[in-house]
């Protein structure tokens, strides 16, 4: 089975050089390493709590997913992780805005820390063939 690497410049590069990739897209589908809400630029943790976390977070989902040439529609799994589940109902605000028709399964955790003092982090499969 093939692979190859997704690399999208308006997501952030892999946090601090750590070995992974933004995405790998094997086997029909894409598989998209967790996102922060970082910003692509500056790679710091944007401002504002959860809204804006889970909003800039997705932002960067969405600029790999589009330089796989799909989009949150192909997406068939996401994966949640939050610091603290006091912030879920905030999250699925912002989380519906992205994933209007047909959302996908998705389990949500809560986690002890994250990487960089984020709260919120999220990953995603994508169909892409």
């Amino acid at each position: 089975m093939s692979k190859s690497v997704i690399v999208a410049e308006g997501a952030p590069k892999p946090f601090q050089g750590a070995p992974y990739n933004q995405a790998i897209n094997s086997g029909g589908f894409l598989f998209c390493a967790g996102q922060l809400g970082l910003d692509p630029e500056s790679g710091e943790l944007v401002e504002g709590g959860i809204s804006n976390q889970t909003r800039r977070a997705l932002e960067n989902v969405r600029a790999i997913l589009a330089a796989a040439g799909v989009g949150f529609a192909e997406v068939v799994k996401s994966t949640v992780f939050l610091t603290d589940l006091e912030d879920f109902a905030a999250m699925n605000d912002v989380y519906r805005e992205y994933f209007t028709d047909e959302p996908p399964a998705r389990t949500t955790i809560q986690v002890a820390a994250l990487p960089a003092g984020a709260i919120v982090e999220v990953e995603v499969v994508a169909a892409t063939g």
